[in-house]
């Protein structure tokens, strides 16, 4: 008898988030044990499907959650530096991550320079020292791609 294959876990993050950033670690922890699939996206096209705004859009949501973030940041020993601007449009960083292969090694990268060096991650000129890191060289050829524009909506 065949034993029953255990479906992929599935984690779906965006980079904009602080939350995902803290979760980060505990996600790629797991993925040592259990098959993980990286699905990034883009949590305003959800909020606006839903007619809702995010959190950081609402000023009294904004501080509480900023000071949450800060708070469960300190508690876990997770180091962070919140980007110049929030919210930011977090397409570039997305799609990077994408033609990077969406490896733990690009989410790293990606959420290290966003969240734990405090630098933006809303354009190719600010990532394209990650970019180089990950070894793409044209950053913006790459998140131009029609192939990773169309995974990040498929995700």
């Amino acid at each position: 008898m065949n034993a029953a294959r255990t479906p992929p876990i599935r984690w779906y993050f965006d980079f904009i988030s602080p939350f995902a950033c803290l979760h980060w670690p505990k996600v790629r922890a797991l993925a040592e044990r259990e098959v993980v699939e990286f699905r990034p996206i883009l949590f305003a096209g959800l909020l606006d499907r839903h007619g809702q705004k995010g959190p950081a859009e609402i000023p009294g949501k904004r501080e509480f959650t900023y000071r949450h973030v800060l708070w469960r940041a300190r508690r876990s020993g997770v180091p962070m530096r919140f980007p110049p601007a929030h919210p930011f449009n977090p397409l570039a960083a997305l799609r990077l991550c994408l033609a990077a292969g969406a490896t733990p090694e690009a989410i790293a990268a990606i959420f290290d320079w966003i969240w734990c060096e405090g630098r933006a991650g809303d354009s190719p000129q600010a990532l394209a020292p990650v970019a180089a890191r990950l070894g793409i060289d044209d950053i913006a050829a790459a998140i131009a791609a029609p192939a990773v524009k169309a995974r990040l909506r498929e995700n």
